[in-house]
C-alpha cells in the first residue's frame, strides 16, 4: 500500500462530459428527495393511511428520513470501495442503486392494494436510496476536486451543489405541471408516481456517462478509520458541523412548499413556484460561491453569507407568516437560498480540500452521511412537529438561526485550504 499518492489534474479544465457524469447522481438523488418531499402528503395517503392527516404525513416523512440513516453504512462500504478500488466503480454502484430505488417508488402498489407490503417496499426503497447516496457524494466530489486545476477547484467542486439547483428546478416544474394538469384527485391517484417515473428516464444516460469516466485513483491508498480519527479528529469534527449546517439549511428551504401549503394554507400550484426559485438560486449562487472562493479563499465565502443568513432569517419568515402570499414566498426563498447556497459551496470545497487524500473518499462520504443522518434526516420531521405544536409559523426561522450559529463557530475554526493561501499541502 502506498504511503502517499499525489493526484494532479491532467488539464486546466475538466471536460463537460466528466462533470456531467460526476454530478448526475447527485442531481438524481436531489430530484428524488425533493419530489418525495413535495408529494409527502400524497405518498402518506397512499402508503401510510391513518385516522388523521397529520399522522399520515408524519409517517410519510418518517420513511423519508429513514433513508438518511442508511447513509452511514453506504458511506463506509462505497467510500472504502472508492479509496481501495477506484472512484469510478464507486460512482457506478451508487448510481445503479439510486435508479433501483426510484423505480421502486414509481411502481409500488398502494396500501389498499397489497396491504403492509406497500409501506415496507417504500421503506426498503428509501433505505436503498440512502445507502447509495451515502457513498456517492464522497466519490463524486472527490473526483471533481482531483480532476480540476488548482486555481479552479472551487468552481469545479461547486457543480456538486449547483446541479442540486438544476434538479430542484426540474422537480419544481414537474410538480407544478402535474398539479395544474391533473388536479388534486389525479395528483393523489397517480400524478406523484409520474414525477418519479420521469426522473427514472435519466438512468440509462447516467450509466453511459459514468462508464466513460477516467480513474483518478493511481494506487490503493485507503487509510484505516481509526488512524483517520486519531490523526485528523479535530478536522473531522469541524467538517461534521459544517456539513450538518449545509444539510439543515438545504432541507429547511426544501420544505418551503410543504410549509406554504400546510402552514400558510396556500394553493399547491402557487407553492410549487418556491422550489423553482430555490433551484435557480442554488445553481447560480453555488457556482458564484465556488468561483469566488478560487479568488478570495474558502473561508470568507462560507462565513460572511452565513452571517447575513443569520440576520435575515427571522424577518424573512415573519414576513411570510404575516403576508401569506406567493410574491413574498418567492422573495424570501430567493434571498435565503442565495445566502445559504453561496456559503454552502465555499464550505463543501473547503472540507473536501482539507481532507487527506489517502482517505478523502471515505472520510467525506462518512462525514456527509452522518451529518445528513443526524441533521438532514431529522430536519423535516422536526419542522412538521414544531409547526404543528407552536404558533406563528416561525419555527423554520428559529431552527435555521440555531444551526447557523453552530456552523459559523466551526467555520471560523476551519483552516483556509485554498491553494496559495495555506502553508499546508492539501495532498498530505
Amino acid at each position: 500500500m502506498s504511503s502517499q499518492v499525489r493526484i494532479e489534474p491532467a488539464s486546466a479544465r475538466v471536460p463537460v462530459r466528466h462533470v456531467a457524469a460526476a454530478v448526475i447522481g447527485n442531481a438524481l438523488e436531489c430530484y428524488d428527495f425533493i419530489v418525495y418531499s413535495y408529494f409527502a402528503v400524497q405518498i402518506g395517503r397512499a402508503f401510510f393511511p391513518t385516522h388523521t392527516a397529520f399522522a399520515s404525513l408524519m409517517l410519510s416523512l418518517g420513511a423519508f428520513g429513514a433513508g438518511f440513516f442508511s447513509r452511514p453504512l453506504g458511506a463506509v462500504v462505497i467510500g472504502r470501495l472508492g479509496d481501495r478500488v477506484g472512484r469510478k466503480p464507486a460512482m457506478l454502484l451508487s448510481f445503479m442503486l439510486m435508479g433501483a430505488s426510484m423505480l421502486t417508488m414509481a411502481a409500488t402498489p398502494t396500501y389498499a392494494q397489497i396491504g403492509l407490503a406497500a409501506p415496507l417496499l417504500v421503506l426498503a426503497a428509501r433505505l436503498t436510496q440512502g445507502f447509495a447516496m451515502g457513498g456517492d457524494i464522497g466519490s463524486t466530489t472527490t473526483f471533481l476536486l482531483e480532476t480540476s486545476a488548482r486555481d479552479r477547484r472551487g468552481l469545479s467542486t461547486a457543480w456538486q451543489l449547483g446541479t442540486q439547483g438544476v434538479a430542484t428546478v426540474a422537480s419544481g416544474l414537474v410538480g407544478l405541471t402535474i398539479s395544474h394538469l391533473f388536479g388534486a384527485e389525479g395528483l393523489q391517484a397517480w400524478g406523484w408516481r409520474l414525477a418519479f417515473a420521469l426522473g427514472a428516464l435519466i438512468l440509462p444516460f447516467g450509466l453511459i456517462l459514468r462508464r466513460g469516466l477516467p480513474e483518478t485513483l493511481e494506487a490503493s491508498v485507503a487509510t484505516p478509520i481509526r488512524t483517520l480519527l486519531v490523526e485528523h479528529g479535530r478536522l473531522i469534527g469541524l467538517s461534521f458541523l459544517i456539513i450538518g449546517n449545509i444539510n439543515v439549511s438545504y432541507y429547511v428551504l426544501g420544505y418551503m412548499t410543504t410549509y406554504a401549503v400546510t402552514t400558510l394554507h396556500m394553493a399547491p400550484a402557487a407553492a410549487f413556484g418556491a422550489p423553482i426559485v430555490f433551484g435557480v438560486c442554488t445553481l447560480a449562487f453555488s457556482l458564484a460561491g465556488g468561483a469566488l472562493s478560487d479568488r478570495i479563499g474558502r473561508k470568507p465565502v462560507m462565513i460572511w453569507p452565513r452571517v447575513a443568513l443569520l440576520l435575515v432569517a427571522y424577518p424573512a419568515y415573519l414576513l411570510l407568516a404575516k403576508s401569506r402570499d406567493p410574491g413574498s414566498l418567492m422573495i424570501v426563498t430567493a434571498v435565503l437560498a442565495a445566502l445559504s447556497q453561496m456559503a454552502g459551496a465555499g464550505a463543501l470545497v473547503a472540507v473536501t480540500e482539507a481532507l487527506p487524500i489517502k482517505a478523502r473518499c471515505l472520510a467525506l462520504s462518512v462525514i456527509y452521511a452522518l451529518a445528513a443522518a443526524v441533521f438532514g434526516g431529522l430536519t423535516q420531521p422536526a419542522l412538521a412537529w414544531l409547526l404543528h405544536n407552536t404558533q406563528g409559523g416561525l419555527a423554520p426561522a428559529y431552527l435555521l438561526m440555531g444551526v447557523t450559529v453552530v456552523g459559523l463557530a466551526a467555520m471560523f475554526a476551519m483552516p483556509e485550504t485554498a491553494p496559495g493561501r495555506t502553508k499546508r499541502s492539501v495532498y498530505t
